[in-house]
């Protein structure tokens, strides 16, 4: 195949090679130069993967090294491992560390639902593992299109069919995630994946083959033809009319084999018979490889003909970009194979001995004894083209912050503000999202501590101790259209809360960052400023990036996804059984307000979903502000001080009530005092929570507060059947059910599922 690569210039006529496989001519120049020679047909392969904007990051690599400027200290310890690996890795106290990451497999899911989310979940599931980790629970934020749009009857079914089941077979619980719906997500829909996993510090394991003569050995499934320039091709462009079949590019999962992957993988860790590991994912073989060896301190050969393959009529190049599931690489002394297969054996993981770290720095592969790749490995793994893209502010922002709320109709009394209230909780956005979390399995393993719907997620570490570990993922795509770089601090600042009020102290978070493509000048602008505002917030809270994903081109033609810079937040807790759910826990208890309200209505649900609006400016944050009261929450769950904790966010404080009113069924009088009862219900103001707590203890709460300088209100007292808002109006807990529980079952029956 090599003598079919041609320089564009010499036969500008003929289809190219280079450029069917997603590489720009000067890419194609650039690789020639890099080797002094024309390349092979498997160079070009391996090159073409690894240099995609899903694998080498060219468009936003210059932007991201801004994370690197964060501290590498949380509060409560260092980080072990940080961006470039697998997955960060935090210590959180008592020997013990946690691994945590989010990912994107959106193109494949729109292609193929299923398969595009499962093996989303399986991809980051193997990068938790590859740190050394077993893996204990996931997460899922997840964006459609509009509920009632026939792509969405499409895709959302599958999509949640496909996380449900890879992560359900694995046996890890899904303890939270995200379903937004916007029509900007029509076509391109988000599928976003976290990992968490929990090891000893000495468990720690890095991605990069050391030692000449250590043996690297393949396992886990055979490769096949599925996946083929996959996620690594697939999610570097957009999609238009032009590429209707991106199929056969979609991996096929298996999470049986994954689970006996995972149980092997922990088992020769405990052996201690692996000194590198890499797990495949994105470009398959040629990643595997190339950043093993360019992370170690030698070379590599590959003898390419011996790994299994489920078709035999693969091509040298379709088996180094097959990017079939379930597949591991490690490198192993050679005192160690023997008892390495051993151990695959026990668990039945096919495990082939494929090459070895060799004096020097080159990656050389073999195909029947003909050379078919001899690269610097570097050169394929890090030193892909970095590109300084064009980006400027759209013409179009300053119209759109200028169009506020002021002019749209708000209701003017109790009547007006209960039928708005019901169509709040009615809406996709803010209704029940039980269809699609009640296909999750929440509480396998048994360390589940709190799981959707609550405001995070939490698991037990350590059952002697209660150590334990929260997690929140959250963004407002509208409130980053209206103002990227806010809008990303006001995404980070929402997680960050959703962990405090659980009573877990915020240390670390990682983000997964979709946006159109990078070649739009306004889209890269949003990503620029996203960043931009992530590390302002991330170094006022004290929060480094661990890692995470950039998702660019979701896009279909010139309409791209609102900027949806999705950040997860982990948070520790010493005690789990301290933790503070969301729902009222008894009559009789107090309701009190923490924060101020304001008249806040950009961006909002009310604006969305009663005016179909999206303008002005999104609330303003306090970050100072959201670090006491975090200060406040985690002291007072020490104290076992609250009965509830919720935080207001999307909807307000009436979403809010509603939500701890229905947890448990239990209702709620409360009084708005002297403030405008459409501001108090449906204001979108940041740093608020909603707590419940026993009346004899509220001075307690007042005195804690006063301490943390985080104003205060009483609200009213929990109990009865109904939500009762002093002279405005009283709704049964019922008719909200009703009215919150129907839309998505609803949408999804009127589609046949």
């Amino acid at each position: 195949m090599a003598d079919t690569v041609e320089n564009a210039a010499s036969t500008p006529d003929q289809p190219q090679p280079w450029a069917e496989l997603g590489l720009k001519e000067d890419e194609y120049l650039r690789i020639r130069e890099i080797l002094g020679r024309r390349p092979t047909g498997a160079e070009l392969a391996m090159y073409s993967v690894m240099w995609s904007e899903h694998c080498s990051y060219k468009s936003s690599k210059v932007h991201l090294r801004a994370f690197g400027e964060l501290t590498q200290e949380t509060p409560v310890g260092k980080l072990l491992a940080g961006i470039g690996e697998n997955a960060g890795v935090i210590d959180i106290g008592q020997g013990y560390a946690v691994t945590f990451k989010v990912e994107s497999h959106n193109h494949p899911s729109y292609v193929e639902p299923y398969q595009g989310a499962a093996t989303g979940v399986g991809g980051i599931v193997r990068d938790i593992l590859a740190m050394g980790a077993r893996p204990i629970g996931v997460m899922d934020p997840l964006r459609f299109g509009p509920l009632d749009a026939p792509d969405t009857a499409r895709v959302l079914p599958g999509v949640v069919a496909g996380v449900g089941g890879y992560g359900n077979c694995l046996g890890l619980p899904n303890i939270g995630g995200e379903v937004v719906f916007d029509a900007s997500y029509a076509g391109n829909p988000l599928v976003n994946a976290l990992c968490i996993g929990v090891l000893r510090h000495e468990d720690l394991h890095l991605a990069k083959a050391t030692g000449v003569g250590n043996k690297a050995i393949l396992y886990g499934a055979a490769t096949g033809g599925d996946g083929i320039g996959g996620a690594s091709i697939l999610a570097s462009e957009t999609f238009d009319a032009t590429k209707p079949s991106k199929r056969p590019a979609v991996q096929v999962g298996d999470p049986f084999m994954e689970k006996l992957l995972i149980e092997c993988t922990l088992e020769l860790f405990a052996a201690k018979l692996i000194t590198g590991i890499q797990d495949f994912g994105a470009a398959g073989i040629s990643c595997a490889t190339s950043e093993l060896a360019a992370a170690g301190d030698g070379g590599m050969h590959v003898d390419l003909d011996v790994v299994p393959l489920r078709d035999s009529t693969l091509s040298p190049e379709e088996i180094l970009m097959s990017e079939s599931q379930e597949r591991m690489m490690a490198i192993v002394e050679p005192g160690d194979v023997d008892a390495f297969l051993e151990i695959c054996r026990k668990w039945d993981v096919q495990a082939t001995v494929v090459g070895e770290v060799t004096d020097g720095d080159r990656l050389i592969i073999d195909w029947h004894g003909e050379t078919i790749v001899d690269v610097d490995p570097r050169t394929v793994a890090h030193d892909g083209p970095v590109y300084e893209r064009p980006y400027a502010r759209p013409d179009w922002q300053d119209a759109v912050q200028a169009d506020g709320v002021e002019r749209l109709a708000r209701p003017s009394g109790g009547a007006e503000l209960a039928d708005t209230l019901l169509r709040l909780v009615g809406s996709p956005n803010l209704c029940d999202k039980s269809w699609v979390t009640d296909q999750f399995d929440r509480y396998v393993r048994g360390d589940s501590v709190l799981a959707q719907p609550e405001d995070a997620g939490m698991l037990r570490i350590d059952a002697d101790t209660g150590l334990g570990v929260a997690l929140a993922t959250d963004c407002n795509g509208r409130f980053a259209y209206l103002d990227p770089r806010a809008g990303a601090q006001l995404a980070l600042a929402e997680a960050y809360r959703n962990v405090a009020v659980t009573g877990a102290q915020p240390v670390a978070i990682t983000d997964c960052l979709n946006f159109g493509s990078p070649e739009d000048p306004a889209a890269l602008w949003q990503f620029t400023e996203a960043i931009a505002g992530l590390v302002e917030g991330c170094r006022a809270l004290g929060t480094p990036v661990t890692g995470g994903n950039v998702s660019f081109y979701n896009q279909t033609g010139d309409t791209a996804i609102l900027p949806t810079p999705v950040v997860g937040v982990l948070g520790v807790i010493d005690d789990v059984t301290a933790r503070i759910p969301i729902g009222f826990g008894r009559d009789g208890d107090e309701i009190w307000l923490l924060g101020e309200t304001r008249d806040e209505l950009a961006g909002s649900a009310w604006a969305d979903v009663v005016h179909g609006h999206l303008g002005g400016l999104p609330p303003s944050l306090d970050l100072a502000h959201e670090q006491r009261l975090a200060g406040l929450l985690v002291r007072a769950a020490r104290r076992g001080l609250l009965s509830s904790a919720h935080d207001l966010a999307d909807g307000g404080l009436a979403q809010a009530l509603v939500e701890s009113a229905l947890r448990r069924g239990i209702g709620a009088s409360v009084s708005l005092g002297e403030q405008d009862p459409f501001v108090a219900l449906f204001s979108e103001s940041t740093g608020r929570v909603l707590v419940s707590l026993p009346a004899d203890r509220t001075d307690e709460l007042v005195e804690l507060a006063a301490a943390h300088e985080i104003s205060v209100a009483s609200l009213g007292v929990t109990g009865g059947d109904d939500l009762r808002v002093g002279g405005q109006f009283t709704l049964g807990l019922d008719e909200i059910r009703t009215t919150w529980q129907a839309p998505i079952p609803t949408a999804m029956a009127a589609a046949g599922h």
